[in-house]
């Protein structure tokens, strides 16, 4: 298959396609003409990063899960333990996430969002808003 095929087929962007050969994490043959040729190996590993890739898993977590998946001798704690460990970056993530959100909606909420000049929002970002209270 060629790349716009490839890339139909999974969904994927061709640029997305091309930096992951860039980064050598597939690496389809070329014909006589130079153009690349995927095999169906090929997608289906690139259909699988891009499933990775749609969880969140950075390039280095993706590397490691083809290899791990490649490899057939794998213990399924190497795979369980990695995946606990994204799962804990996205937690945190909804947390500092959700301390921002509550303090934008304090934020927003103090804000008399009228004609007057003063505007907690911006007092906050200049760091010279006084305590909520």
């Amino acid at each position: 298959m060629n790349i716009g095929e490839v890339a139909e087929a999974i969904g994927l962007p061709a640029k997305t396609i091309r930096y992951y050969e860039d980064i050598g994490l597939v690496r389809p043959s070329r014909g006589e003409n130079g153009y690349r040729d995927f095999s169906q190996r090929d997608v289906h590993k690139l259909a699988f990063l891009g499933r990775a890739r749609s969880l969140g898993f950075s390039i280095e977590d993706c590397r490691t899960l083809v290899s791990l998946y490649e490899d057939r001798s794998r213990a399924s704690a190497d795979v369980k333990a990695l995946a606990r460990e994204h799962l804990t970056r996205i937690e945190q993530k909804i947390a500092e996430l959700q301390a921002m959100r509550g303090t934008l909606e304090d934020l927003v909420t103090r804000c008399h969002g009228d004609d007057r000049p003063d505007c907690p929002i911006l007092d906050d970002l200049a760091g010279t808003a006084e305590p909520a209270g």
